[in-house]
Protein backbone atom coordinates (compact mmCIF):
# COMPACT_ATOMS: atom_id res chain seq x y z
CA UNK A 1 0.00 0.00 0.00
CA UNK A 2 2.84 2.37 0.82
CA UNK A 3 4.51 1.70 -2.52
CA UNK A 4 1.30 2.54 -4.37
CA UNK A 5 0.95 5.78 -2.39
CA UNK A 6 4.54 6.78 -3.22
CA UNK A 7 3.92 6.08 -6.92
CA UNK A 8 0.77 8.21 -6.85
CA UNK A 9 2.64 11.07 -5.15
CA UNK A 10 5.44 10.95 -7.75
CA UNK A 11 2.94 10.93 -10.62
CA UNK A 12 0.95 13.81 -9.14
CA UNK A 13 4.05 15.92 -8.48
CA UNK A 14 5.29 15.24 -12.02
CA UNK A 15 1.94 16.34 -13.42
CA UNK A 16 1.99 19.51 -11.28
CA UNK A 17 5.55 20.29 -12.41
CA UNK A 18 4.53 19.80 -16.06
CA UNK A 19 1.63 22.24 -15.64
CA UNK A 20 4.02 24.70 -13.95
CA UNK A 21 6.47 24.46 -16.87
CA UNK A 22 3.68 25.23 -19.33
CA UNK A 23 2.55 28.20 -17.21
CA UNK A 24 6.05 29.80 -17.22
CA UNK A 25 6.39 29.28 -20.99
CA UNK A 26 9.04 26.55 -20.81
CA UNK A 27 7.33 24.61 -23.62
CA UNK A 28 10.27 22.38 -24.57
CA UNK A 29 10.87 21.22 -21.03
CA UNK A 30 7.14 20.80 -20.47
CA UNK A 31 6.81 18.52 -23.51
CA UNK A 32 9.67 16.39 -22.20
CA UNK A 33 8.01 16.23 -18.79
CA UNK A 34 4.78 15.02 -20.43
CA UNK A 35 6.57 11.79 -21.38
CA UNK A 36 7.96 11.39 -17.87
CA UNK A 37 4.49 12.00 -16.41
CA UNK A 38 2.91 9.44 -18.74
CA UNK A 39 5.47 6.81 -17.72
CA UNK A 40 4.92 7.54 -14.03
CA UNK A 41 1.14 7.34 -14.43
CA UNK A 42 1.39 4.03 -16.30
CA UNK A 43 3.64 2.52 -13.64
CA UNK A 44 1.14 3.67 -11.03
CA UNK A 45 -1.81 2.04 -12.79
CA UNK A 46 -0.06 -1.14 -13.96
CA UNK A 47 2.16 -3.55 -12.13
CA UNK A 48 5.28 -3.84 -14.26
CA UNK A 49 6.12 -7.19 -12.68
CA UNK A 50 2.71 -8.52 -13.70
CA UNK A 51 3.26 -7.26 -17.24
CA UNK A 52 6.69 -8.93 -17.33
CA UNK A 53 5.14 -12.20 -16.10
CA UNK A 54 2.60 -11.99 -18.96
CA UNK A 55 5.44 -11.49 -21.44
CA UNK A 56 7.37 -14.46 -20.05
CA UNK A 57 4.29 -16.69 -20.32
CA UNK A 58 3.73 -15.57 -23.92
CA UNK A 59 7.32 -16.56 -24.70
CA UNK A 60 6.77 -19.93 -22.94
CA UNK A 61 9.41 -19.12 -20.32
CA UNK A 62 7.44 -20.51 -17.39
CA UNK A 63 10.22 -20.55 -14.74
CA UNK A 64 10.91 -16.86 -15.38
CA UNK A 65 7.19 -16.11 -15.17
CA UNK A 66 7.01 -17.87 -11.80
CA UNK A 67 9.99 -15.80 -10.67
CA UNK A 68 8.28 -12.52 -11.61
CA UNK A 69 5.01 -13.58 -10.00
CA UNK A 70 6.92 -14.51 -6.84
CA UNK A 71 8.19 -10.95 -6.58
CA UNK A 72 4.69 -9.47 -6.53
CA UNK A 73 3.02 -8.61 -3.25
CA UNK A 74 -0.68 -9.15 -3.80
CA UNK A 75 -1.75 -6.40 -1.39
CA UNK A 76 0.01 -3.80 -3.59
CA UNK A 77 -2.16 -4.64 -6.62
CA UNK A 78 -5.43 -3.05 -7.66
CA UNK A 79 -8.43 -5.45 -7.44
CA UNK A 80 -8.50 -6.21 -11.19
CA UNK A 81 -4.77 -6.80 -11.15
CA UNK A 82 -5.29 -9.27 -8.31
CA UNK A 83 -7.64 -11.14 -10.62
CA UNK A 84 -4.96 -11.40 -13.30
CA UNK A 85 -2.37 -12.34 -10.69
CA UNK A 86 -4.54 -15.26 -9.54
CA UNK A 87 -5.32 -16.18 -13.16
CA UNK A 88 -1.61 -16.42 -13.99
CA UNK A 89 -0.83 -18.40 -10.84
CA UNK A 90 -3.71 -20.77 -11.58
CA UNK A 91 -2.62 -21.25 -15.18
CA UNK A 92 0.96 -21.96 -14.13
CA UNK A 93 -0.03 -24.43 -11.42
CA UNK A 94 -2.37 -26.46 -13.66
CA UNK A 95 0.35 -29.00 -14.42
CA UNK A 96 1.47 -29.45 -10.83
CA UNK A 97 -1.61 -29.38 -8.61
CA UNK A 98 -5.16 -29.16 -9.92
CA UNK A 99 -6.64 -28.30 -6.50
CA UNK A 100 -4.38 -25.27 -6.08
CA UNK A 101 -5.03 -24.22 -9.70
CA UNK A 102 -8.78 -24.48 -9.17
CA UNK A 103 -8.60 -22.23 -6.09
CA UNK A 104 -6.55 -19.59 -7.91
CA UNK A 105 -8.80 -19.65 -10.99
CA UNK A 106 -11.99 -19.38 -8.92
CA UNK A 107 -10.49 -16.43 -7.07
CA UNK A 108 -9.57 -14.80 -10.40
CA UNK A 109 -13.15 -15.15 -11.67
CA UNK A 110 -14.50 -13.83 -8.38
CA UNK A 111 -12.23 -10.76 -8.46
CA UNK A 112 -13.03 -10.17 -12.12
CA UNK A 113 -10.97 -9.87 -15.26
CA UNK A 114 -11.08 -6.89 -17.55
CA UNK A 115 -11.66 -8.64 -20.89
CA UNK A 116 -14.34 -11.22 -21.56
CA UNK A 117 -11.92 -13.51 -23.41
CA UNK A 118 -9.68 -13.55 -20.32
CA UNK A 119 -12.62 -14.62 -18.18
CA UNK A 120 -13.45 -17.23 -20.82
CA UNK A 121 -9.88 -18.56 -20.61
CA UNK A 122 -10.13 -18.80 -16.82
CA UNK A 123 -13.43 -20.67 -17.07
CA UNK A 124 -11.98 -22.94 -19.76
CA UNK A 125 -9.15 -23.86 -17.38
CA UNK A 126 -11.76 -24.46 -14.66
CA UNK A 127 -13.63 -26.74 -17.08
CA UNK A 128 -10.45 -28.74 -17.65
CA UNK A 129 -9.96 -29.06 -13.89
CA UNK A 130 -13.58 -30.13 -13.43
CA UNK A 131 -13.29 -32.74 -16.18
CA UNK A 132 -10.15 -34.25 -14.65
CA UNK A 133 -12.03 -34.52 -11.36
CA UNK A 134 -14.87 -36.31 -13.25
CA UNK A 135 -17.37 -33.46 -12.78
CA UNK A 136 -18.55 -33.49 -16.40
CA UNK A 137 -21.79 -31.62 -15.76
CA UNK A 138 -19.94 -28.69 -14.19
CA UNK A 139 -17.36 -28.81 -17.00
CA UNK A 140 -20.09 -28.62 -19.65
CA UNK A 141 -21.70 -25.63 -17.89
CA UNK A 142 -18.33 -23.87 -17.75
CA UNK A 143 -17.76 -24.60 -21.45
CA UNK A 144 -21.12 -23.06 -22.35
CA UNK A 145 -20.13 -19.95 -20.38
CA UNK A 146 -16.81 -19.92 -22.26
CA UNK A 147 -18.63 -19.95 -25.59
CA UNK A 148 -20.83 -17.07 -24.46
CA UNK A 149 -17.87 -15.01 -23.23
CA UNK A 150 -15.58 -15.72 -26.20
CA UNK A 151 -17.25 -13.31 -28.61
CA UNK A 152 -14.19 -12.92 -30.85
CA UNK A 153 -13.57 -16.66 -31.19
CA UNK A 154 -10.10 -16.51 -29.67
CA UNK A 155 -10.60 -19.76 -27.74
CA UNK A 156 -12.89 -21.61 -30.16
CA UNK A 157 -10.32 -24.32 -31.01
CA UNK A 158 -9.52 -24.91 -27.34
CA UNK A 159 -13.21 -25.07 -26.41
CA UNK A 160 -13.85 -27.64 -29.16
CA UNK A 161 -10.86 -29.70 -28.04
CA UNK A 162 -12.07 -29.80 -24.42
CA UNK A 163 -15.63 -30.63 -25.56
CA UNK A 164 -14.31 -33.47 -27.69
CA UNK A 165 -12.30 -34.79 -24.76
CA UNK A 166 -15.35 -34.60 -22.49
CA UNK A 167 -17.49 -36.51 -24.97
CA UNK A 168 -14.69 -39.03 -25.51
CA UNK A 169 -14.49 -40.01 -21.87
CA UNK A 170 -12.32 -37.45 -20.13
CA UNK A 171 -9.40 -35.17 -20.65
CA UNK A 172 -6.06 -36.89 -21.19
CA UNK A 173 -3.94 -36.99 -18.10
CA UNK A 174 -0.22 -36.31 -17.98
CA UNK A 175 0.51 -40.06 -17.95
CA UNK A 176 -1.06 -40.37 -21.38
CA UNK A 177 -4.20 -42.22 -20.35
CA UNK A 178 -7.75 -41.03 -19.96
CA UNK A 179 -8.99 -39.71 -16.67
CA UNK A 180 -10.63 -42.96 -15.57
CA UNK A 181 -10.04 -45.29 -12.67
CA UNK A 182 -7.66 -48.23 -13.09
CA UNK A 183 -10.37 -50.72 -12.16
CA UNK A 184 -12.63 -49.54 -15.02
CA UNK A 185 -9.72 -49.93 -17.45
CA UNK A 186 -9.11 -53.49 -16.17
CA UNK A 187 -12.78 -54.29 -16.56
CA UNK A 188 -12.72 -53.04 -20.16
CA UNK A 189 -9.69 -55.26 -20.93
CA UNK A 190 -11.39 -58.28 -19.37
CA UNK A 191 -14.53 -57.65 -21.42
CA UNK A 192 -12.48 -57.71 -24.63
CA UNK A 193 -11.04 -61.14 -23.74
Amino acid sequence: MLTRLIKILFAASSLAYTVYLFSVAQTGSAIGMIFVTIILILTTLKSMRLVLAFVQIRQQKLPEARKWLGRIKQNQLWPRQRGYFNFLLGSLSMEENMNVAENYLKEAVRLGLRHSHDEAAAKLNLAVVASTKRRTREAMMLLSECKRLDKKGVLSKDIKMVEKALKGGGVKTSSGGRGGSPSSARQARRAKK
